[in-house]
C-alpha cells in the first residue's frame, strides 16, 4: 500500500502496511507548508534569536549565531549527537522511524521546507534506511542521539540499510547520484528534537505482542480442552456481568476457538458428576478460570497503549513549534515521550502478567497431579528412564522470570542531564525497548506451550479436538514430531518460533 502523506492523521495499520509513501502533491498542503517556513525564514532574516535556529542547544541557548552561520549550527548538532551506543535497531523499525517522522514533520508546524519533507520520502522509496543505535537517549528532548543517525544520513554521512547489507550511506548516494542535503536553519533540529525513535520502537513491539496475545488465547482454548475443562468461565452471561470490553473479547475468542471440542464440558456436567468422580473438582484452577479476566486486562491496555502511541507519531513534538497561519514561535515540551514512557512501562507489566499465566498453565498441563490423565511429563511411553517434557517446563519457567524480572517502570528513573537543562526526562527509549525485549522471550515460551500442547493432543487423539486446536496441531506436526524417546528440542523450539511470528497460531 501507498500511504499518502499530508496533514491528516495517520493510523498505526497504515504505517504497518506501507510499501512505499509519496508526500501530498496537494496544493493547499504545500501552501501550508511553505508559509510556515516562509515565515520562520523571514523572522531569523531579521535577527531575532529563535531557539536552537540562531542561537545554541540547551544550557547553550544563551549564545546567539548569526543567520550566516544558522546552517552549519545543524550540521554541528547532528554530529555531536553521533555517539549513539548499543545493538542497531532492526531495518523494520528504522524504516517505521523513517516513516513517522515524516508524519510529524507533515504538519506543518516544524518550519521544515518541501525539499527536506521530498528527502525523508526518497530514502524510503529508494530503501535507504539509516542504521541507529538503540541507545543513547533519555526521552528528552526527545530522541536526540538516535535520530541525529536519521539526520546525519540525509546528509550522506555514516551507514544504511540498502539492498541487505550495512553501507556508509555516502558510497550509496554515489552509486545513485544522489547529492547529499544541506540542511537550511532548524531543519536538522527537526529531525532529532521528537520522540520518533520510541514511538517506532512501540510501534514494532505492539505488532508483535499483538500476536502474541492473539496466540495466547489460542492456547489457553487448548487447555480448556486437553485438560477436560469446563467452559462456564466464557459464557456470556459471565462477562456480561462484568463488562469490559478486553474481557469480553477475550471469553469471546477462547469460546469461539474451543467450538466443536468434544473434550470440555458445560456447567452441568460438574454437578451431575460431583458425587461420583472425587477428581473431578467442581471449578477448575484460577489460571484456567480467570484467563479471561487476566487476558482482558492486557487487550484493554493494548489498546489503549496503541491510541497513545498513534497520537504521539502523529503529534509535533519538536521544539520551537512554529504557527505561521499567526506568525507566531512556541517553546515549548512536546519532545517530552511520556505517553509512549508510561504505555511501555503498563505494557511490560500486562506481557508479564501473560508470560506468568503462561507459566502456571504449562506447568498444569505437564504435572501428572492436575492434568486429568495427561500423565508424567505428557510422558507417551512409560520406560523410567524417559523424562518428557521435565526440561522443556523449566526452561518455559526460566523465560517467565527473565519477562518478569524486567517489569520496573523506566518512567520513573529520570536522570538529570545536560547541565541540568534536561532536569526532568521521560526515559521513554528505554522503557520501549524494555518492551521490546521481552518479545523474544514470550515467543520462545509460546513455541515450548505449544510442542507440549500437541503432545496433550497426541494423548487425548485429535479426532476430539475443535477445529482451531486441530489446525494448530497439524501445523505443529509438520515440522515438529511427536516425543517419544528423550531428544534435543532446541530446533523444535526455533522451528515453532517461525510459526508463532508469522501469526499461524491465532
Amino acid at each position: 500500500m501507498k500511504l499518502i502523506i499530508d496533514k491528516r492523521h495517520i493510523s498505526l495499520k497504515e504505517i504497518v502496511n506501507a510499501s512505499s509513501v509519496e508526500i501530498s502533491n496537494d496544493e493547499k498542503f504545500i501552501t501550508f507548508i511553505n508559509h510556515t517556513h516562509d515565515f520562520m525564514m523571514d523572522t531569523i532574516k531579521q535577527g531575532k534569536p529563535i531557539y536552537g535556529i540562531t542561537t545554541g542547544y540547551g544550557d547553550s541557548g544563551k549564545n546567539y549565531v548569526d543567520y550566516d552561520d544558522a546552517a552549519k549550527l545543524q550540521t554541528n548538532l547532528f554530529r555531536f549527537h553521533g555517539c549513539g551506543i548499543g545493538k542497531n535497531l532492526s531495518y523494520e523499525v528504522c524504516k517505521y522511524a523513517v516513516i513517522c517522522r515524516t508524519i510529524s514533520l507533515s504538519k506543518a508546524r516544524s518550519g521544515v521546507s518541501m525539499n527536506l519533507l521530498h528527502r525523508l520520502e526518497m530514502l524510503i522509496e529508494k530503501d535507504i534506511i539509516p542504521v541507529i543505535p538503540s541507545q543513547g537517549s533519555v526521552g528528552a528532548s526527545g530522541d536526540l542521539t538516535p535520530l541525529s543517525y536519521i539526520a546525519a544520513v540525509i546528509a550522506g554521512e555514516r551507514e544504511v540499510y540498502y539492498k541487505g547489507e550495512i553501507k556508509p550511506a555516502i558510497e550509496v548516494y554515489n552509486e545513485l547520484n544522489i547529492e547529499p542535503y544541506s540542511f537550511e536553519p532548524k531543519e536538522a533540529l527537526a529531525i532529532m528534537n521528537g520522540t520518533t525513535i520510541m514511538s517506532a520502537i512501540a510501534l514494532k513491539a505492539i505488532e508483535e505482542f499483538e500476536i502474541i496475545l492473539d496466540s495466547m488465547e489460542s492456547y489457553v482454548a487448548g487447555m480448556f480442552e486437553v485438560l477436560l475443562g469446563d467452559d462456564t468461565p466464557v459464557a456470556d452471561f459471565v462477562h456480561d456481568s462484568k463488562p469490559f470490553d478486553g474481557q469480553i473479547a477475550s471469553a469471546k475468542n477462547i469460546k469461539n476457538k474451543i467450538s466443536g471440542s468434544k473434550l470440555t464440558h458445560g456447567r452441568d456436567d460438574r454437578y451431575d458428576k460431583f458425587f461420583a468422580d472425587n477428581n473431578l473438582n467442581i471449578q477448575d484452577t484460577y489460571s484456567m478460570r480467570c484467563a479471561p479476566q487476566v487476558l482482558g486486562v492486557i487487550r484493554d491496555n493494548l489498546d489503549i497503549s496503541k491510541k497513545w502511541v498513534e497520537t504521539e507519531i502523529n503529534s509535533v513534538n519538536d521544539n520551537p513549534l512554529i504557527d505561521g497561519e499567526n506568525q507566531k514561535i512556541y517553546t515549548s515540551g512536546n519532545f517530552y515521550g511520556g505517553y509512549v514512557a508510561h504505555a511501555m512501562d503498563t505494557l511490560k507489566i500486562c506481557a508479564a502478567n501473560l508470560a506468568d499465566l503462561l507459566d502456571k498453565e504449562f506447568a498444569l498441563l505437564v504435572d501428572h497431579k492436575f492434568n486429568r490423565g495427561l500423565g508424567e511429563n505428557l510422558k507417551l511411553s512409560k520406560e523410567p528412564f524417559f523424562h518428557g517434557f521435565k526440561a522443556m517446563q523449566i526452561s518455559l519457567s526460566s523465560l517467565s522470570a527473565d519477562v518478569i524480572k524486567n517489569t520496573t517502570a523506566a518512567s520513573i528513573h529520570s536522570r538529570p542531564t545536560e547541565s541540568l537543562n534536561q532536569d526532568k526526562v521521560s526515559m521513554g527509549t528505554t522503557a520501549a525497548n524494555d518492551f521490546a525485549k521481552m518479545m523474544p522471550e514470550l515467543h520462545n515460551m509460546l513455541s515450548i506451550a505449544f510442542i507440549g500442547m500437541a503432545q496433550a493432543v497426541d494423548i487425548r487423539g485429535k479426532e476430539q479436538v475443535s477445529a482451531h486446536l486441530r489446525k494448530i496441531y497439524d501445523a505443529t506436526r509438520e515440522i515438529v514430531e511427536p516425543l517419544l524417546e528423550d531428544r534435543r528440542m532446541d530446533i523444535d523450539i526455533k522451528n515453532i518460533n517461525k510459526l508463532i511470528k508469522e501469526a499461524k497460531f491465532i
